[in-house]
C-alpha cells in the first residue's frame, strides 16, 4: 500500500504568548529589550502568538509592531484576544487568528504519559543543557548562572538555583519547579515563564515551589 503523500493531522504545541498592555510601540520594545537582555538564548527564533485584548485597535499599528518583533528574532505566528479592525489588519498581515483555550470546545484529556525519572548528582554549570525527555528531573546540586535545567515532567532541585528551569516541555500543566533556593535567571512551566524580575517580586530567595493556576504562575514558599 502506498503511503498517501499528504497527511492532515491533528496535533498540539506549546507556544509563548505575548501579552500587550500598551498602545505605544516604542515603550513596549523598550519593555521587550529589558526582557529579551535577560535570557537572549530562551527567546531567540521563538514563535509567539500576540494576546491584543488590552489595547486600542485604532492606535496600535500591529504592521510595524510585527517587524519590529521580526528584526529582534520573534517570530509571530498568530494573534489572540482580536476583533474588528485588529483582526482584519491581522488577515491582511498573513497572521492567523488563534481563538484561546477557552474559547475552543473542550476536549477529553489525554492519557497521563508513564514517566521516569532523571537523575543528576553533581552541579550543573554555567553553560551546561541538561534535558529529561519524558521524565522528571532531580539534581542534586545547584544550578549556574548561564546553566539550562529542561524536563517534561517536573524538576525537583536540591540546592540553589541560578540559571533557567523550564519544566512541563511538552506542555504538561501540572508540572512543578521545587528548588532548596530560588534565585533563578527564568522558570517556565508548559511555557509559561516568569523572568528574574517577577521571580524576585515573588519569592523572598528561599525554598520555593513554582507552579500554575490556571494561565498564571505562582510562587510558594516551603514550609521549614
Amino acid at each position: 500500500m502506498h503511503k498517501a503523500v499528504l497527511e492532515l493531522k491533528g496535533s498540539s504545541f506549546t507556544l509563548s504568548v505575548l501579552h500587550l498592555n500598551a498602545d505605544n510601540i516604542d515603550v513596549l520594545l523598550q519593555e521587550l529589550d529589558k526582557k529579551l537582555a535577560q535570557a537572549p538564548q530562551f527567546f531567540q527564533n521563538a514563535p509567539l502568538v500576540l494576546n491584543l485584548a488590552a489595547v486600542n485597535e485604532k492606535t496600535l499599528d500591529l504592521a510595524q509592531l510585527k517587524q519590529a518583533l521580526i528584526a529582534r528574532k520573534l517570530f509571530v505566528v498568530g494573534v489572540t484576544g482580536v476583533q474588528g479592525i485588529l483582526a482584519a489588519t491581522a488577515q491582511e498581515l498573513g497572521l492567523p487568528v488563534i481563538k484561546s483555550g477557552k474559547e475552543q470546545f473542550s476536549k477529553p484529556a489525554a492519557k497521563a504519559p508513564t514517566r521516569t525519572t532523571k537523575i543528576v548528582k553533581q552541579t550543573v554549570r554555567s553553560g551546561q543543557q541538561v534535558y529529561a525527555k519524558d521524565a522528571d528531573l532531580v539534581v542534586f546540586g545547584a544550578v549556574s548562572n548561564g546553566a539550562e535545567v529542561i524536563a517534561d515532567g517536573s524538576i525537583h532541585i536540591h540546592g540553589t538555583l541560578r540559571g533557567k528551569a523550564m519544566a512541563g516541555a511538552q506542555g504538561d500543566n501540572n508540572a512543578i519547579i521545587i528548588a532548596n533556593t530560588l534565585s533563578a535567571e527564568l522558570v517556565s512551566i508548559a511555557g509559561n515563564y516568569w523572568l528574574s524580575d517577577s521571580i524576585q517580586a515573588h519569592s523572598n530567595g528561599s525554598g520555593a515551589c513554582v507552579r500554575l493556576d490556571g494561565e498564571s504562575l505562582i510562587i510558594e514558599s516551603l514550609p521549614t
